[in-house]
């Protein structure tokens, strides 16, 4: 059959009409592992499947997100019966409930993200599988929202220091600094984890024992200061320590100064999961589809 026969019916593609399908989805490359462009893109989906979780969070609730409120507040009487008044732990002259609010709040942000945003790959498998989009935004949406609770919360502390006769001081301005810690402190830990539940189911059964292990390795009911002094540095590899140091520090003033040496050694414990789980993340993310 001649050439001309073979292609007799078939009409010719005119290439121009594609003109508006010009993008093209390609493997990253380089040494940068997060393509900034293209999640400022995707901001609206992350900002959707945020408050999306938000409102499943809390619907047909009887109470709704005064939730966010009873949590801390009854955590704050436990640990308050438990540490000042049986265990009878040194405060510094400050009540013991504020000491231990201020702890709650940035501890409740990092578990419930990390919980949320660990498994939120394998919870969104269907979207995964199907759509295209930077896979990154699952587990940022999980730690938005968690934000979410976290300000509102951060709303009841600031109504129960002044009935607690805590007054308000300079220091509260450097808060944001620190709960930015607790994001990247948070995140850091996301990127492996969430990218290892993929393939390893077993990680959704490992990390909420993570978290419950981590509230009684974490200074939430007492002081880091009564970590004897030659183990504090180390104690201080726990990238939470330095947060609720951080927190206690703004909310109470200078006598509540966190250690600062385990503070560095944080961030930079902190700075080298962060890289590392980057760079894990991306290049796991192209099986994900495959695996989930």
């Amino acid at each position: 059959m001649s050439e001309a026969g073979s292609n007799a019916g078939v009409e010719p593609i005119d290439l121009a009409s594609f003109e508006g399908f010009d993008q093209v989805i390609r493997p990253s490359r380089g040494l940068m592992p997060i393509n900034f462009a293209e999640l400022w893109r995707y901001r609206e989906l992350l900002w959707f499947l945020a408050w999306r979780d938000i409102l499943v969070r809390y619907k047909q609730t009887v109470i709704g997100v005064l939730w966010v409120l009873v949590q801390p507040l009854l955590t704050m009487v436990i640990l308050t019966v438990i540490f000042g008044r049986l265990a009878k732990m040194d405060s510094q002259g400050v009540p013991y409930a504020i000491l231990t609010l201020a702890a709650i709040l940035p501890w409740q942000f990092f578990s419930a993200a990390l919980l949320q945003s660990s498994n939120s790959l394998v919870a969104q498998s269907n979207l995964v599988s199907k759509v295209y989009f930077p896979r990154l935004i699952l587990p940022l949406s999980s730690i938005v929202s968690a934000g979410f609770d976290f300000l509102v919360s951060l709303g009841l502390l600031l109504v129960m220091m002044p009935l607690l006769g805590v007054s308000f001081r300079m220091h509260l301005l450097l808060l944001p600094a620190f709960a930015l810690v607790a994001v990247l402190a948070t995140l850091c830990l996301t990127m492996w984890l969430s990218a290892m539940n993929v393939k390893y189911r077993d990680v959704k059964h490992v990390v909420p024992f993570i978290v419950r292990m981590g509230m009684y390795l974490s200074p939430v009911g007492f002081l880091s200061s009564v970590i004897p002094e030659e183990w504090r540095f180390w104690y201080s590899l726990n990238p939470m320590v330095g947060v609720i140091d951080g927190f206690r520090w703004c909310i109470l003033g200078p006598d509540f100064a966190p250690y600062w040496p385990g503070m560095i050694l944080g961030l930079a414990g902190m700075a080298v999961l962060l890289v590392g789980g980057v760079y894990y993340f991306r290049a796991t993310e192209k099986t994900f589809a495959d695996v989930i």
